[in-house]
């Protein structure tokens, strides 16, 4: 069964913080979609989960307008989106509800509240010596494998659109086993092409040179060799 999220008591050693390939903690979480438990609830998915220091916030709510907006972008990568902040369900409920209202945009995704900031502690999401959440971003595979996190100041709002390229890349390197160069799929040198492993060893090197001859891939050398990605897991 899922353990709750709770707050670490003073006399308990706080918990190590997430790091890429952990396991996404399990918990149990009040959400304006009804109580969830993650990463449960999303098995067979990818999931990003997003932090905000309070509700009805200027940059908050911009960040929520355009998680949504962006929201078809994800789901088409078989990923959903949770947001997390520190005030209760009824205080989401009526963001949410006045976000629709000024600006005529429905949030459709659920919202995590956490009053009394027992994911944030759980999630190491609390900065030092403040007891607000920083924004930040968990981005958790179809297995609830932690694959990135990223951790911005309250004061400055995310680019959801590379959060969106993030997940397009962890997706592509996961189940293709490659790596994507800097700025992929836009990269100045080899555009959306995405790197092969590089060669460990002399009969791999020489596997490299006659995929190169054949057309397979092309190479600035035999440790740096790319291909176009195959497509089945992008979008």
């Amino acid at each position: 069964m899922a353990e709750s999220a709770r707050p670490t008591a003073a006399s308990e050693e706080p918990p190590r913080p997430l790091v890429i390939g952990d396991p996404f903690p399990a918990m149990t979480v009040a959400t304006t979609h009804g109580t969830l438990t993650l990463p449960d609830h999303y098995r067979g998915r990818w999931f990003v989960l997003f932090s905000h220091p309070g509700d009805f916030t200027p940059v908050c709510t911009t960040e929520f307008l355009s998680f949504q907006r962006h929201l078809p972008e994800f789901q088409k990568m078989n990923t959903e989106l949770i947001g997390l902040s520190v005030d209760q369900v009824y205080a989401h409920l009526k963001w949410v509800e006045w976000i629709q209202q000024k600006f005529g945009v429905p949030i459709t995704f659920p919202i995590i509240a956490d009053p009394l900031g027992e994911v944030a502690r759980r999630l190491n999401m609390l900065p030092k010596a403040s007891p607000r959440t920083v924004r930040a971003v968990f981005i958790v595979d179809d297995e609830g494998i932690v694959r990135l996190i990223l951790s911005y100041p309250e004061n400055v709002g995310r680019n959801i659109p590379e959060i969106v390229r993030a997940v397009r890349a962890l997706r592509v390197a996961k189940e293709e086993r490659v790596s994507t160069p800097a700025n992929w799929p836009h990269n100045e040198w080899i555009g959306a092409n995405v790197f092969v492993p590089p060669a460990g060893s002399v009969a791999e090197i020489q596997k490299r040179m006659e995929q190169l001859k054949k057309g397979e891939i092309q190479c600035y050398d035999w440790w740096m060799c790319y291909r176009p990605p195959t497509g089945r897991s992008d979008g």
